[in-house]
């Protein structure tokens, strides 16, 4: 599976961004997906997953309520809304796949994008 993220770019305090997650490859819908982000110096972190079939989405604490993940399995693409982004949201953004959501939630699924830059400014 070979992912490919778009959408970022720089963004006031307050404003909304959605990424998208193209896949190509293997069967798309078979995979759980999820975002993960990681800030200059610090590690990587979850921010969201979903199942294959949309059936359940997570969500990291710092996001909830502001973030939306979803998937359209006939795109093979899956998105993140984001809205009311903090300075603290600046990053680069990945896209992750995995066989099972425990996977892609933990950060162990097998497939990364390259990676989408995210800059909110206050």
């Amino acid at each position: 599976v070979q992912l490919v993220e778009s959408g970022g770019g720089l963004v006031q305090a307050g404003g909304s961004l959605r990424l998208s997650c193209a896949a190509s490859g293997r069967t798309f819908s078979a995979y759980a997906m999820g975002w993960f982000r990681q800030a200059p110096g610090k590690e990587r972190e979850f921010v969201a997953a979903i199942t294959w079939n949309s059936g359940s989405t997570y969500y990291a604490d710092s996001v909830k309520g502001r973030f939306t993940i979803s998937r359209d399995n006939a795109k093979n693409t899956v998105y993140l809304q984001m809205n009311n982004l903090k300075p603290e949201d600046t990053a680069v953004y990945y896209c992750n796949a995995g066989n099972t959501i425990n996977l892609v939630t933990t950060g162990r699924g097998d497939y990364w994008g390259q990676g989408t830059q995210v800059t909110v400014s206050s």
